[in-house]
């Protein structure tokens, strides 16, 4: 009976030496699947055109497309850059300031998301928020 007892012990701890090696295998599966995106460095933002090409297309184009895209004629889009201007809103180190407001007036007009806007403009969704946040502080007033 010793026998088949050590016997039924051996088979149960190979059974749990099985089980357990794969549950290991699906941890390790896991880990990969999870951490891919971290080792992918494909480009997200690939068009063809940037954000700051958009606007300059916008800006040179046809009048109509700029009201249609951000909600505002050319004049006015170019006193609100005259304003922002003027209270001390400047270009950052990557994005002109006509750009900034084209980012703030094409969410307010579209709705889209963060992330929506982010593709239009071909820029991250730090960078969207940021200045949708800065240039909405310039037009309350508020000092940033």
């Amino acid at each position: 009976m010793s026998d088949t007892s050590s016997e039924a012990d051996g088979q149960r701890r190979a059974f749990l030496l099985q089980i357990a090696g794969m549950a290991v295998t699906a941890a390790a599966a896991a880990a990969v699947v999870y951490a891919a995106p971290l080792y992918d460095k494909t480009p997200y933002h690939t068009s063809a055109l940037s954000g700051e090409d958009w606007v300059l297309e916008l800006i040179n184009g046809h009048p109509g497309c700029i009201r249609n895209e951000l909600g505002v004629h050319k004049h006015i889009f170019r006193a609100l850059i005259a304003y922002l201007e003027n209270i001390g809103h400047t270009y950052s180190r990557y994005v002109t300031l006509e750009e900034q407001l084209a980012i703030f007036l094409y969410k307010c007009v579209t709705g889209l998301s963060i992330r929506h806007v982010g593709e239009q403009f071909q820029r991250s969704n730090d960078t969207i928020s940021r200045y949708i946040f800065l240039v909405h502080l310039s037009q309350i007033g508020v000092d940033h």
